[in-house]
């Protein structure tokens, strides 16, 4: 059981352990204060293997192909990130490369093994600290703002050469919808319910 204040009157309530899919709203105000989802581990374990299988794809296949007066170029995720590097513009690379690759990479990782390891409770200690990194790197995975610049500088070279999206563009559109989808069907309230603390309490 623990205690929560109603986010729209404020009024302290207890509440008891929801069953899957159950909800627990205020009695002072009916508004929604708690909630358990049917499927807490396996529907976000899920999203999370097709994410993960999608920013492969979206590292390893060419996001577009630009060709002009019989010129041919393609490129990468990371080839991008190291152009930019080798242009000089070696912050931007940086950027480009955490925001892009080892941010999303590190969300799916830690994602995957805290969802993997809570299956079957008691889920070890460590799993609360993976499931911290989580939250840390989740918000810098910012695909959709790249997907937007690729867009903008597609329309802007659109009138001066070919441009042909590659898988790896649909790949990311693909991480742009997952991502989202992955963070609202997570319920870290269910990871920790099935922490196994051993005696010792993280704080």
């Amino acid at each position: 059981m623990e205690t929560i204040a109603c986010p729209d009157c404020d009024l302290l309530q207890n509440i008891p352990e929801l069953p899957p899919g159950g909800k627990a709203r205020c009695p002072r105000c009916a508004c929604t204060v708690a909630t358990r989802l049917i499927e807490p581990i396996d529907l976000p374990l899920a999203l999370t293997v097709t994410a993960a299988i999608a920013l492969i794809i979206a590292n390893t296949a060419p996001l577009m192909s630009l060709s002009a007066v019989g010129r041919y170029a393609s490129t990468t995720i990371i080839g991008g990130a190291q152009e930019m590097w080798l242009q000089g513009e070696a912050i931007t690379g940086m950027i480009v490369a955490f925001c892009a690759v080892i941010a999303p990479a590190g969300y799916i990782l830690f994602m995957l093994t805290v969802l993997v390891a809570a299956r079957r409770p008691p889920a070890p200690p460590w799993v609360a600290e993976l499931l911290r990194g989580a939250e840390f790197v989740g918000p810098w995975s910012m695909n959709e703002v790249m997907i937007l610049g690729i867009l903008v500088a597609l329309i802007k070279i659109a009138e001066l050469a070919t441009v042909e999206a590659g898988i790896g563009m649909y790949a990311v559109g693909a991480l742009v919808v997952l991502f989202p989808a992955i963070m609202v069907t997570f319920d870290p309230d269910e990871i920790w319910r099935r922490v196994e603390w051993s005696g010792e309490e993280i704080a």
